[in-house]
Parts: C-alpha cells; sequence; structure tokens
C-alpha cells in the first residue's frame, strides 16, 4: 500500500480516536509510519538522502517496545502494509504534519489525563514524535538540497 493511504488512514483513525488509549496507539502507529518510511527511503530513495532516511527510520523505531501492546489491540501495525512511496517530498510533507497532530492530539490526552502512566506515555510520545519530525524536516531539507543541484 502506498505510505500516502496509510498517513491519510491514520490521520483519520488519530482524529476519531475518542479515549486516551486510543490516541496514544495511534501517536505509536505514527511512530511505526515513520519508521516504515524511513526505512524505505534508506533502500529506494535517492543516494544523497539515504542516510537521513536511515535516521529517520532510527527516530521511528524508538517506539517499537511501545507498540507490541497497542498492536495487538488494534489489530496490528498499518506501517507493516507499507509497499511504496510514490511522492517522498508529499509524503514526508505528510508525516511530518501527521505527526504535528499526533503532538497536538498527545498534550490534550497529557493535560486530561489521570493517570500518571498514561501521562508518562504521552510525555515519552510527545518526544518520540517531536524527534521524529525533526528528521522529516532534515530529509525534506536533503532533499531540496538534492534538487538544487546543492550537496547536503
Amino acid at each position: 500500500m502506498d505510505a500516502a493511504r496509510l498517513i491519510d488512514a491514520t490521520r483519520h483513525a488519530l482524529a476519531s480516536a475518542g479515549a486516551m488509549e486510543d490516541i496514544v496507539t495511534e501517536a505509536w502507529q505514527a511512530q511505526a509510519l515513520a519508521e516504515a518510511v524511513g526505512r524505505h527511503l534508506a533502500a529506494h530513495g535517492p543516494f544523497e538522502a539515504r542516510a537521513a532516511a536511515r535516521g529517520l527510520s532510527e527516530a521511528g523505531g524508538r517506539a517499537s517496545g511501545a507498540l507490541c501492546q497497542s498492536a495487538l489491540r488494534t489489530g496490528g501495525l498499518r506501517a507493516g502494509r507499507l509497499t511504496e512511496v510514490r511522492d517522498p517530498w508529499q509524503v514526508l510533507t505528510d508525516l511530518g504534519e501527521l505527526l504535528g497532530e499526533v503532538g497536538i492530539a498527545l498534550v490534550g490526552v497529557a493535560c486530561t489525563c489521570e493517570e500518571d502512566a498514561v501521562y508518562w506515555q504521552c510525555i515519552e510520545a510527545m518526544d518520540a514524535a517531536d524527534e521524529t519530525g525533526d528528521r522529516v524536516g532534515g530529509l525534506l531539507r536533503r532533499l531540496t538540497l538534492r534538487e538544487r543541484g546543492g550537496a547536503a
């Protein structure tokens, strides 16, 4: 499945998530998607961007421990269905926007939750989304430099 469709599915699931646990689950789904997109671009993307794509994959992958329980509860990771990235620039732009939406949703959960465990899950997920968003931005800069013929 194309990355753009998976990003749309995750965005829709995040928007329709009502329970705090569902929002946290979608945050980790977004992280897994970032890992998969990074891994795909590291293998198939432009040579100049492959190191940055590996960094994106690593940043997204830092959530894998938290994902195990969530994935079992929701029927698996959407990111596992990634087969192609048709337009890397657009996919990365959309992924960056999704990670921003994830951060906003997590702030809302952290501010309203009454359980320490959920609060700290939100803080961990916000940190992960922030770092991953930074990696997306770096990869977009590399792609821009490549298009302009400059060195990264």
